[in-house]
């Protein structure tokens, strides 16, 4: 049987067509809104003019000298480029000169985006505006501490903006439950020292309460909110997407009441249906984030039985795995603070198809050296035809990297 199978986001965002044997027992399992229609500019635009808890944006502009849009980075599918020419017409309405309007970069601990990274983002908007990169080592300025301990420094051009404005999206996430919200200032536009504590004493808190999914007394979302609360944010727009990474919902207003709002109908949104179980391979895409390929291993390990068996990673990456600097590998055998973060559990065959494979694609794990790479389809499939014959129960995850399990 032929499936087609979504790759390239920010690039041709076209198919890729692989062959599976019709001997095998196949489940396609996509997220429950893969389908759903992308939002037009309409509506997008009614969106933003009928915020959430909150007066609407050219009212929070009034009286404002100047004002800073925050969006997120190339792991994320939001399209800022098809919002913040929005936002702009009503910070422009309320009063605010285009030229006090700048945007920030939410980096995070992810490395900083050449100019042909936030055209694709923006799009013709870094012709008019100052885009800038978030450096977490410099230009940060303090806003206070949260009951946790986090001394949270953020970007001073954030920081001294009289107005706020954030453009994400909510997608389920392996640590915080789901994205989007105040995740765009802790990690986004926080400073090393601040990610770090929050990253790993406050989540040492209360492990047990994070993970892909888990919304509700998640320390690590409650500590976002109250960093995010700190720094003021004053208009928050959050998308879901599509299986194509189309925006299909928008959820403007005040940062909290816009979060909780998307989450809710996240839940639902990106919940894998059929969930697979107890299959002997699973073929699980990394679509929306190649760059991050080592969150599709979570769901494929999943659909295994008893945990145990072969997972086939699809990482289509031409620019290669994000730069981390809390996490990555900085050296032979040594990285960022929080290196190595994990490792390909011994009871699973790890084989990850990247057409554009570099020495340090695989430099997520403190183990790489057990993955199997391959550059094709037609060899992985002569890798798995090896040792999977007739009746053999394979799962294909179409979007395994924001994909999750209710």
């Amino acid at each position: 049987m032929k499936v087609k199978l979504p790759q390239l986001l920010w690039y041709e965002n076209n198919d890729l067509e692989i062959d599976l044997p019709d001997s095998w027992d196949v489940e396609i399992s996509p997220m429950v809104g893969a389908e759903a229609p992308a939002l037009s500019p309409e509506q997008l635009k009614e969106g933003i003019l009928a915020p959430l808890s909150t007066k609407p944006l050219r009212e929070l502009a009034q009286g404002k000298k100047s004002a800073v849009i925050i969006f997120d980075d190339m792991t994320r599918p939001t399209k800022p480029g098809e919002i913040a020419p929005l936002v702009i017409e009503e910070l422009l309405a309320g009063g605010i000169a285009e030229e006090a309007i700048t945007f920030v970069c939410a980096l995070g601990t992810h490395g900083a985006l050449t100019p042909i990274e936030f055209r694709k983002k923006l799009g013709n908007l870094v012709e008019k505006f100052r885009v800038f990169n978030h450096n977490i080592y410099e230009n940060c300025v303090s806003v206070g501490k949260t009951s946790r301990g986090t001394a949270m420094m953020i970007n001073r051009e954030v920081a001294e903006a009289d107005l706020k404005v954030a453009i994400g999206c909510v997608t389920p996430h392996p640590q915080t439950g789901f994205s989007g919200g105040g995740k765009l200032i802790l990690p986004g536009v926080a400073h090393i020292d601040s990610i770090s504590h929050y990253h790993l004493q406050v989540e040492a808190m209360d492990r047990g309460s994070t993970g892909m999914g888990k919304h509700p007394g998640n320390i690590l979302r409650m500590e976002i909110d109250e960093a995010a609360s700190l720094a003021g944010i004053d208009f928050m727009i959050n998308v879901l997407v599509n299986g194509r990474g189309k925006a299909t919902a928008i959820f403007a207003g005040d940062l909290m009441a816009a979060h909780a709002e998307a989450v809710a109908m996240a839940k639902g949104h990106y919940a894998t249906e059929p969930k697979p179980a107890n299959k002997d391979l699973a073929i699980s895409n990394a679509f929306v984030k190649p760059n991050e390929f080592t969150i599709a291993l979570l769901p494929g390990l999943l659909s295994l039985k008893e945990y145990t068996g072969t997972v086939i990673i699809l990482a289509n990456s031409p620019e290669g795995q994000v730069i981390h600097y809390l996490l990555g590998r900085w050296g032979r055998n040594y990285g960022g603070r929080q290196y190595p973060v994990t490792a390909v559990p011994e009871r699973i065959r790890l084989i990850v198809m990247a057409p554009r494979f570099d020495r340090t694609f695989g430099d997520w794990f403190a183990n790489p050296e057990v993955v199997t790479w391959t550059r094709s389809w037609p060899e992985t499939l002569a890798l798995l035809e090896k040792d999977f014959g007739p009746g053999t129960s394979a799962a294909v995850i179409p979007n395994g990297t924001m994909q999750y399990f209710r």
